[in-house]
């Protein structure tokens, strides 16, 4: 897909244009129903440091997306790890993580209060040996997406389906998040609680992250946050910093 970006032309905005707004979906699990802006590339990129899961002691790994809309109602993304640095004991390895691309379409548009709803499949490209979170890998999802603003609080809702393989054999995975936050100014407080089953361990872990956003520009914002999990099969912490970066500029006219 980055290829694919770098091969489209740019075109220019008048001064007139208003400077376009991100719309992070990062660091919460919970991705948000609503879009970017259609035509614009958005990029979110992070670190996330994590100890003791089922896998692994230690894993540090770098995380992007990239994402484009091609419609108010559709967007392209993919999602890459091309860093992980993990050990688990007295063993460290070092691994490119798992590329995934998927589509996201929005079924209802919100207003007032109501939510904007969307569906988004995601499709694994290509498998790492790298030691996974405690949410586990999959092949294909499959996710129902809900958000809304209400009293001053923003609402991501999403309801999950996975398909896991394990040498070869398939498990499926349900998972819930729901995503709180409240902005003041220009810093976004937020929290969360999420589960996900673990058909492999036929065992849940269970999660509940915060996180701070500060919105440098109104299309670059910052963001840092840690999760605690809360079962004997999740990660004990993550700790997580990075940042979401719309480009300013259209691929293409109006």
């Amino acid at each position: 897909m980055l290829l694919m970006i770098g091969a489209l032309p740019v075109v220019g905005q008048s001064a007139t244009d208003p400077l376009p707004e991100a719309n992070p979906a990062r660091p919460t699990v919970s991705t948000p129903a609503t879009l970017p802006p259609v035509g614009y590339v958005q990029f979110e990129m992070g670190m996330l440091n994590a100890t003791i899961s089922p896998e692994f002691s230690t894993r540090l790994g770098i995380n992007q997306v990239t994402k484009l809309a091609l419609k108010p109602r559709f967007e392209l993304f993919i999602q890459t790890e091309p860093y992980v640095h993990s050990r688990n004991g007295a063993e460290k390895a070092v691994h490119p993580g798992e590329v995934f691309a998927g589509a996201q379409a929005v079924l209802v548009s919100g207003h007032d209060s109501w939510p904007t709803v969307a569906v988004s499949y995601v499709r694994r490209l290509y498998e790492s040996p790298a030691p996974e979170l405690d949410l586990g890998t999959f092949r294909q999802s499959l996710v129902l997406l809900a958000s809304t603003d209400l009293r001053g609080f923003h609402f991501d809702g999403n309801l999950i389906a996975t398909e896991q393989s394990r040498g070869g054999v398939r498990r499926a995975q349900n998972a819930q998040t729901l995503s709180i936050s409240h902005p003041l100014k220009n810093i976004t407080i937020g929290g969360e609680v999420w589960h996900f089953s673990q058909p492999f361990l036929a065992s849940n872990t269970v999660g509940v992250l915060w996180e701070v956003s500060y919105q440098l520009r109104r299309n670059l914002i910052l963001d840092v946050g840690f999760d605690r999990g809360l079962t004997n099969t999740s990660t004990h912490w993550e700790v997580f910093s990075g940042f979401t970066y719309l480009l300013p500029r259209r691929l293409w006219r109006k």
